[in-house]
């Protein structure tokens, strides 16, 4: 009786007609050996001792997927290095514009989940801008103004086919439509250039307007500072640390205070910071103060950080950032600079914020290599 049950089992599992392996042959004559020596044995027994291959069926799909995915991966890589050296060999200037923009793209991108991280740690822990360290505090600062560069873009490229005439705007004028990370290594040292000299036209106005506004000045003492400071920057002689901090008394109040400056000296200092100078006066005055401020902070950040920690990068965009043409002055002479300035920053309070303001012009303009 038991000797049939292996049978219909066998039938069953394996079919009538088949003619069993050696493997399944092998099995049948444990079983009957178990029969002559171990008495008979129920379904449930015969059925666990015959091999497992649903868990072979079900393990295989998933390498055979893995393999593919390699595969694919592979003949990707293959065939972007083949479209790449095609590109450089028969259209070599249009392979620079592509690969400055892909590595564009990746830069935005990198930036962006670093700023997410610094966000989402800003509002877990409670953390203000001004308690960050610099690098992440630059980092947000810099990237607030690309996304705000880019915004322009993603508006005009909402209607139908606009898209085909943002690209050919693009490439007309990188400068004033894309950031940094698209632009070639010459076009950032070539439209560095550009914007400090045209930052560098506000420079006389500025001066002339503190000229101006000497006879305002209550105190005969400081009416002597302010002569000597116009004079020495019209002589093309640096300031020393001292000549600028002897005069944060006019900068605290009546007549170069930040809320006493009038509309075309802030129009000028706009200029000077690289700041859209085509706004109202309310408007002006509250960007300048909020531009100032965080300037301001980043110096207390940086002080804190300690400028020898700079990369030599970090230290000629810090420069740049507060008016010093860093492109063609050596990295030692814009670690001096930067010393100099952070000096100065740190020995202000926020009451005498116009004269950091200010010291963009003061400090920058007769500094050594910036007289071309």
């Amino acid at each position: 009786m038991a000797l049939s049950r292996v049978c219909w089992s066998r039938t069953a599992l394996w079919g009538s007609a088949a003619t069993p392996g050696p493997y399944v042959t092998r099995r049948l004559q444990l079983v009957r050996s178990g029969l002559d020596w171990g008495g008979p044995r129920t379904d449930s027994q015969i059925v666990s001792d015959l091999p497992c291959r649903s868990s072979k069926l079900h393990l295989s799909p998933k390498a055979d997927v893995k393999s593919l995915i390699s595969y694919v991966v592979t003949k990707t890589k293959v065939i972007n290095g083949k479209y790449h050296r095609f590109l450089g060999r028969n259209f070599p200037r249009f392979y620079v514009l592509y690969t400055t923009f892909m590595k564009g793209l990746q830069m935005l991108w990198a930036d962006a989940k670093k700023a997410r991280r610094i966000k989402a740690n800003m509002w877990n822990h409670n953390i203000k801008f001004h308690q960050l360290s610099y690098r992440e505090m630059e980092h947000l600062r810099q990237f607030r103004r690309d996304i705000t560069k880019c915004f322009f873009l993603g508006i005009v490229s909402i209607p139908p086919f606009a898209n085909y005439l943002v690209f050919l705007l693009m490439y007309l004028f990188p400068r004033q439509l894309l950031i940094k990370h698209f632009w070639t290594p010459k076009q950032q040292t070539d439209f560095l250039d550009i914007y400090h000299t045209l930052r560098k036209q506000s420079h006389p106005e500025i001066l002339c307007y503190l000229e101006k506004i000497i006879p305002l000045i209550s105190d005969v003492g400081l009416q002597w500072h302010m002569t000597e400071l116009c004079t020495k920057i019209q002589r093309g002689t640096h300031p020393a640390i001292h000549d600028i901090l002897a005069l944060r008394e006019c900068f605290s109040n009546h007549p170069l205070g930040m809320n006493q400056l009038p509309g075309f000296q802030m129009k000028a200092l706009s200029r000077a910071m690289l700041l859209t100078p085509y706004l109202p006066s309310l408007l002006l005055r509250h960007r300048l103060k909020a531009h100032t401020t965080v300037i301001h902070q980043l110096d207390k950040a940086l002080a804190k950080l300690g400028i020898a920690q700079l990369t030599a990068q970090e230290v000629k965009s810090a420069c740049y950032l507060r008016g010093l043409n860093s492109t063609h002055i050596a990295e030692e002479r814009c670690r001096t600079w930067l010393g100099e300035w952070l000096q100065i920053s740190c020995s202000l309070k926020e009451a005498e914020l116009s004269l950091l303001l200010h010291n963009v012009v003061l400090l920058s303009t007769n500094y050594i290599g910036t007289r071309r």
